[in-house]
């Protein structure tokens, strides 16, 4: 097999950049912040339980603070929305349950957030 001179300098690029590309593409260790739960209920629920022990063996797991927040009203529109609006980073979550379905459904202003948790 006979190989032209251009392909072969291609190809020595390519080796040669390998290496600097794959030191330079590592992947950031998750989480390397704390992380928040928004739940849309009041504190004492059991939602809000079962946030708190997600977040307590989610924190001893992966060695950063999980915070759970919680955000009622509106029928859990209001943490809904926050967490719509809040950086696509993955360090803010929402625990959701079956009132998100139906917000979506019930609610027409408010529900916009819901919506588009749905569509994901």
């Amino acid at each position: 097999m006979k190989l032209p001179r251009r392909n072969f300098l291609h190809l020595a690029a390519g080796a040669a950049a390998l290496p600097a590309m794959s030191r330079i593409a590592w992947a950031q260790a998750y989480p390397a912040r704390p992380v928040r739960i928004i739940v849309n209920f009041p504190a004492g629920q059991a939602t809000d339980t079962i946030a708190r022990l997600m977040g307590q063996s989610l924190s001893e797991r992966l060695g950063q603070p999980f915070v759970i927040e919680n955000r009622t009203g509106a029928g859990g529109n209001i943490g809904t929305e926050s967490v719509v609006r809040a950086t696509p980073d993955g360090y803010t979550l929402l625990l959701v349950s079956i009132a998100n379905a139906m917000n979506a459904t019930l609610y027409r202003r408010r529900s916009e957030g819901a919506r588009h948790l749905l569509r994901i």
